[in-house]
């Protein structure tokens, strides 16, 4: 029944100011724009990232960070997380060991949105499969 991501999407207030601070952390402009709405294709799958325009948000979407937490593989957890630091992120979760080569850490983007990272081998692999075939 479930395929894939189709589309993350988050929320901010200040919808420039979270579109400028998306693009600084992943280093590509969105490819896609319309008032109140960008999005990029994060990684290897070109996952599609979606940023919203709080005003657009169901209700009660917004408040304290919680709900779901989008885990994306970095190759370099540590140096992600302190560069989302840097940036202005704030921790949630600190890098932790989860077991059997998975590492995973949790911030808080500057606009109260979850972001979480993660060394996950079995992302490796899927990926290396899909890139020798």
């Amino acid at each position: 029944m479930l395929r894939g991501v189709a589309t993350i999407s988050i929320y901010a207030e200040d919808h420039a100011a979270a579109s400028a601070w998306y693009t600084q952390v992943l280093g590509l402009e969105p490819y896609y724009r319309v008032p109140g709405y960008h999005e990029w294709r994060v990684g290897d799958l070109e996952h599609e990232l979606g940023l919203i325009d709080a005003a657009y948000a169901p209700p009660n979407a917004l408040g304290e960070p919680g709900g779901a937490v989008v885990l994306w593989h970095v190759d370099d957890l540590e140096a992600a997380h302190e560069r989302l630091l840097a940036l202005g992120a704030t921790p949630r979760e600190p890098v932790t060991e989860r077991g059997e080569g998975f590492r995973t850490a949790v911030v808080v983007d500057p606009f109260g949105n979850l972001l979480g990272i993660m060394q996950n081998p079995h992302y490796v692999e899927v990926v290396g499969r899909r890139t020798a075939g």
